[in-house]
């Protein structure tokens, strides 16, 4: 088809803000339907761009910013969500902080891994990782657990920062 990865990650990318943007106008079914189809578009990049001999630096750059992009705005899909159908009761407004907590400790995540794959340390230790995440973020929105998959990720992005921050603790020595 000589589809290049940049336009894969793009495509990704762009179908993936589609589903946040589903999520939020109270869809998560759909959205999560249309969120897992970008990211698994988005997850074929890096193969077609080692198959085609277009592996390089910049192209792990985009992929990499594009998904920061991508699980940003899904996080803000759900938040946006919870506040328009669970903002009212006891766990609505939580939800909403937990939303905030998990993007936030996503992105630590992947700021941990650069930094440990920048001294030559394992970056991938700990629980979750992108796919893991959004492997559970697509089954929590299709099957309708929101509550449980917010808290359920809130809990394994943070022990994976944890871990993650402790291995390169331990690296770097004295």
């Amino acid at each position: 088809m000589r589809v290049s990865p940049t336009a894969l990650t793009l495509l990704g990318l762009a179908i993936t803000i589609i589903g946040a943007l589903v999520i939020g106008s109270g869809y998560p079914v759909l959205g999560g339907v249309i969120f897992v189809v970008g990211s698994a578009l988005d997850g074929l990049d890096g193969a077609v761009a080692r198959a085609s001999g277009k592996a390089g630096p910049r192209g792990a750059l985009i992929d990499s910013v594009a998904d920061r992009i991508g699980e940003t705005a899904v996080w803000g899909g759900i938040a946006v969500l919870v506040v328009d159908q669970y903002w009212a009761t006891y766990w609505g407004r939580r939800l909403v902080i937990a939303c905030l907590f998990c993007v936030a400790g996503a992105l630590i995540t992947s700021y941990l891994r650069a930094k440990a794959d920048a001294v030559g340390a394992d970056g991938r230790t700990g629980l979750v990782g992108r796919g893991e995440r959004v492997i559970l973020m697509g089954i929590g929105l299709i099957g309708g657990w929101i509550g449980p998959m917010i808290m359920a990720l809130l809990v394994l992005i943070w022990v994976t920062v944890a871990t993650r921050f402790w291995m390169l603790w331990r690296r770097l020595g004295p």
